[in-house]
C-alpha cells in the first residue's frame, strides 16, 4: 500500500495515472463513430455471442486494477448501469473520477480542479454502454487455443490513429450472456499501453441513483 499514497502524495504521478486514464478511454474513437452504411458481411458466431453478452448487462460492479505500460497500478471500484451510466471510483487518496450519467463522459481531476467531459455517443466506452454501436463490424478475433476464452479486437483499420482496445471475456453460466468481461488492454498510436482488469463481478445490482453523479470542483455546486 506504500505506493498508493505515495502516489497520492505526488502530483506528478497522479498526473501520469490521468494520462493513462485517458488512454484507458480514449481507444478506441472507432467504438463511437459510425462509418458509412456497407453492405452486411457474415459475423463469427464467437464475436455475435461476446457482443450479445456485452449487452445483456444490465447492471454491474466489479473490482478493477488499472495498470499502466510501466507497471504503475490504480486500483477502485466500476459500477455500470446500461445504458450508458458508469463510474470509475479510484482507490483512497487518488482524487481522479470517470462517471458517465448516460448523456455525457466526464472525467473529474479534483487536484487541479479540471473537468473534461464527451458525449456518450462519441465515447469509446460505447462499445459496453450503447446498445446501439455495431461493435461487430469492426471486431476480429485473436486465437486464445481455448474455447471457454474469447479475445475480441476492436480497431478501426482505416484510422489506425485511434489504437485498438482488446477485450477479454471468460465462458461463464452465471454472466448476463453466458460470458463475463474479465480485463482489456487498450493501445493507443504511441503505443501507450493501459490494462484494466476485473475482479468480483456482480450482475443484476440494484445501484443508488446518486451512483453516477459527481461533485463539480470548480465550484461550490453539483453537477
Amino acid at each position: 500500500m506504500t505506493m498508493i499514497f505515495s502516489l497520492a502524495r505526488r502530483p506528478s504521478a497522479t498526473r501520469s495515472f490521468l494520462a493513462a486514464t485517458l488512454c484507458a478511454l480514449a481507444v478506441p474513437v472507432v467504438c463511437a463513430a459510425e462509418p458509412p452504411a456497407a453492405p452486411a458481411a457474415a459475423v463469427n458466431p464467437q464475436i455475435e455471442q461476446a457482443v450479445a453478452a456485452l449487452r445483456a448487462i444490465t447492471t454491474l460492479q466489479a473490482d478493477f486494477v488499472q495498470t499502466d505500460r510501466n507497471g504503475q497500478r490504480l486500483t477502485g471500484v466500476l459500477s455500470m448501469q446500461r445504458p450508458g451510466k458508469i463510474r470509475f471510483q479510484y482507490q483512497a487518496g487518488i482524487p481522479l473520477l470517470i462517471v458517465s450519467d448516460g448523456s455525457a463522459l466526464t472525467l473529474i481531476d479534483y487536484e487541479v480542479r479540471q473537468v473534461q467531459r464527451w458525449p456518450i455517443r462519441n465515447s469509446p466506452l460505447g462499445a459496453l454502454l450503447d446498445p446501439n454501436k455495431d461493435v461487430a463490424r469492426f471486431a476480429t478475433l485473436n486465437p486464445t487455443g481455448h474455447s471457454e476464452v474469447i479475445s475480441l479486437d476492436v480497431r478501426d483499420p482505416r484510422h489506425p490513429e485511434y489504437g485498438s482496445i482488446t477485450m477479454i471475456m471468460l465462458k461463464k453460466p452465471g454472466a448476463p450472456g453466458g460470458w463475463e468481461l474479465t480485463s482489456w488492454v487498450a493501445l493507443d498510436s504511441q503505443n501507450r499501453r493501459t490494462t484494466v482488469r476485473l475482479s468480483n463481478q456482480r450482475y443484476g445490482l440494484a445501484l443508488p441513483s446518486n451512483t453516477f453523479r459527481w461533485s463539480d470542483p470548480r465550484s461550490t455546486g453539483r453537477k
